[in-house]
């Protein structure tokens, strides 16, 4: 297949993966279907996470037969938030799909991600009603979708299917680290950006096994906490850690004056547990007061992480 240079992708593919040597040549091809079938320039962007098991290979055979498909090679596994966040930044389509490389997603539901973004949204998610997974995934999936709702304020079913359509423009505008993919919804609901979902087909897995163990859940936990101060706090550590500090200075204040005042009246001043307990909070006041400064002046830093690549394919010219 050949493809005009002069053609713009009008959407971009992004598909992380690692070790998924046995699914690729089959994702591809139903990938490449939906993508014709849509009548719009297309380009395909697959990051190899650091795969031992050929997937590169296949990403390099892949690569050199149609120019529209681009790639790269992660030195190691530094996991799916990484894989998209190194893709996002090369991405050139005015609309980004991403699934996971492992043939659970399915490409054909494409038409209806395009259908429902063009209602006004802004991300498009899947949501995976009819799971094809052991209850050990989706039991646990059900009380975290629960908990990361309740804590966005984004009332979704399902944050962490990899089918997603978004617009060019939330990715460029969107951080993501650490276990932060499963909250993209959030993110850019934060980002005030409109975020939907719709029911898409989910398959069982036929080749390899899930990546990911429980300890997910307890980072993805972690990592939401963060996000959520993050993103409501404005990157403003100073007015959280500030107004903890505040609150401390003030009550350890209260036992201060308190015996000032009785030494006004003529009391002797003495060492007492309530005085070292005032002393004790103005201090803690007085660190988490620094401590918002200290974070002011990271959050100005404004540094984004980059991830050494290995290997590329068709990355000769960056996005415009």
């Amino acid at each position: 297949m050949t493809a005009s240079t002069a053609d713009r992708p009008k959407i971009s593919a992004v598909v992380p993966a690692y070790n998924e040597v046995e699914s690729l040549p089959e994702l591809h091809a139903e990938l490449v279907r939906a993508l014709e079938a849509t009548g719009e320039p297309w380009e395909i962007v697959y990051v190899d996470d650091g795969s031992r098991d050929g997937t590169e290979q296949v990403l390099e055979r892949l690569a050199a037969g149609d120019s529209r498909v681009r790639g790269l090679v992660l030195r190691r596994n530094f996991g799916k938030s990484a894989a998209l966040a190194t893709a996002f930044r090369l991405v050139h389509g005015d609309y980004v799909l991403t699934l996971d490389a492992d043939l659970q997603d399915d490409p054909a539901e494409l038409p209806r991600l395009i259908s429902a973004l063009g209602t006004g949204l802004d991300l498009v998610s899947g949501w995976k009603r009819h799971r094809k997974d052991p209850i050990t995934k989706t039991v646990p999936s059900l009380f975290f979708n629960a908990v990361t709702s309740m804590v966005s304020g984004v009332r979704l079913h399902d944050f962490n299917c990899g089918l997603k359509l978004y617009r060019r423009e939330v990715v460029a505008s969107i951080e993501v680290y650490g276990e932060l993919h499963r909250f993209m919804p959030a993110l850019a609901h934060w980002r005030g950006f409109r975020v939907g979902e719709i029911p898409v087909n989910h398959r069982p897995r036929r080749y390899g096994y899930s990546k990911f163990g429980m300890a997910r859940f307890v980072n993805g936990f972690l990592d939401l906490l963060a996000a959520a101060f993050i993103s409501t706090s404005a990157l403003k550590p100073l007015h959280v850690f500030g107004r903890i500090g505040i609150l401390f200075v003030l009550v350890g204040m209260l036992p201060g004056v308190f015996f000032v005042s009785q030494w006004l009246r003529g009391e002797p001043l003495r060492v007492r547990p309530l005085m070292l307990l005032g002393a004790g909070l103005v201090l803690v006041g007085i660190q988490f007061v620094v401590m918002g400064l200290l974070g002011e002046m990271i959050a100005q830093l404004g540094a984004r992480a980059d991830y050494p690549v290995r290997r590329r394919f068709n990355l000769d010219q960056e996005p415009s």
